[in-house]
């Protein structure tokens, strides 16, 4: 499971389209290989956990019920828990949170991402209502407790039906939605929290903070600091363009950053 006392990071596998979806290649092997590749490379650079994410399944579903994703997702997240040693998460896109939740119970994974825990947002998707009552039951009825619930707050691309401030609906995702962890992002893929952002959310809560998107070698040093843990994707890639494969030396040199940070030494 996470520690989240040792800041953990964790890195992104975006799975390539799936069955079901619009740019699906019509080859789930190569969608495997490719989600592998990506894999390994997150580990040998040393991240702490990883999160399988179908990223590339645009346009997303508000919520994918369809049986292809499910499985296919199924397949690709069992694959990498038999190629890694380290913890790995499932989101599925666009608030798939009971489905990303029996994914990681059947695969014996150790998180889930869940967007829209609380609350309801207008999103690109349309209105998206929050899943934590049915969430919840789902989790007592399947005896997944220990499977950790890592919930978003003022997503991005994303704007909650009535205004509230960042640390009340933090404080509410974790009171009453049960989240084990909150997420705090910018408002893109690859846009970073501001460190006011993060120290609101920080002083709202009594649980994890992580940091969702946009961490890079430029801004660790500053945002790490005001957080428990991150997500990192789009910088690990070759160029830290999102579209390309994981580079495990990038993926080391942030490593190390994270590593002096954690001593203190940075």
């Amino acid at each position: 499971m996470l520690n989240f006392k040792e800041k953990p990071i964790i890195g992104m596998v975006h799975v390539r389209p799936l069955p079901g979806s619009p740019n699906f290649s019509g080859k789930i092997d190569e969608v495997v290989d490719v989600a592998l590749r990506d894999a390994k490379a997150l580990e040998k650079g040393g991240v702490d956990a990883i999160l399988v994410e179908n990223f590339w399944d645009i346009p997303y579903r508000k919520e994918p019920n369809d049986p292809e994703t499910i499985a296919s997702m199924t397949l690709v997240v069992q694959k990498i828990k038999e190629t890694v040693e380290i913890p790995v998460g499932v989101n599925l896109l666009r608030n798939g949170a009971i489905q990303a939740l029996a994914i990681a119970y059947v695969t014996n994974s150790s998180f889930i991402r869940v967007n829209i825990l609380t609350e309801a947002y207008v999103t690109d998707q349309g209105i998206i209502e929050g899943r934590a009552d049915e969430l919840s039951r789902y989790k007592k009825a399947l005896g997944a407790e220990n499977i950790a619930v890592l919930a978003d707050v003022h997503v991005k691309y994303a704007q909650p039906l009535f205004k509230r401030s960042l640390g009340e609906s933090a404080k509410d995702l974790v009171e009453r939605g049960k989240a084990d962890a909150v997420i705090v992002s910018g408002r893109r893929t690859g846009t970073p929290p501001s460190l006011e952002e993060l120290r609101e959310v920080k002083n709202a809560v009594r649980a994890p903070v992580i940091i969702g998107s946009g961490l890079n070698l430029d801004n660790v040093k500053d945002l790490l600091i005001a957080a428990d843990g991150a997500i990192v994707g789009s910088y690990f890639k070759e160029d830290g363009d999102i579209s390309k494969p994981v580079d495990a030396n990038r993926v080391l040199k942030f490593m190390e950053a994270v590593r002096k940070i954690r001593r203190g030494l940075l």
